[in-house]
């Protein structure tokens, strides 16, 4: 079971900026300039330290989240998906046209019980 998965278009734009910028995270930001968006920035560009927890890979490319946002949204499955428009964020894909976003819904029952959600 997976926490966080992304769709097949988003995916698309993710090899593209691999190919472009070489080694890549996710982070969920906290809400900052763009909301609660994920920021995708080149490995390095981003401290990140004990307070944040690494959620899942996509394609090769970790999703981190900070533990204080994890407890709003431990009980919830998020899919990286991406949409036209011009987000406020420093994440790679803002110079295409394009920004990605998160699709949640609560996790099931099974998948509480897999990631040992209380």
């Amino acid at each position: 079971m997976e926490r966080v998965v992304i769709t097949e278009v988003a995916a698309k734009v993710l090899e593209q900026l691999k190919i472009k910028h070489g080694a890549l995270i996710f982070h969920q930001s906290g809400g900052c300039c763009d909301g609660s968006a994920p920021m995708l920035l080149e490995k390095g560009d981003m401290y990140l330290d004990e307070s944040d927890i690494l959620l899942g890979t996509l394609n090769e490319v970790n999703f981190y989240m900070n533990k204080d946002q994890f407890d709003y949204w431990k009980h919830t499955h998020l899919t990286v998906d991406i949409t036209e428009g011009r987000g406020a964020s420093f994440s790679l894909e803002i110079p295409l046209g394009l920004r990605f976003l998160i699709h949640s819904r609560l996790l099931t029952e099974e998948e509480n019980q897999f990631f040992k959600v209380d």
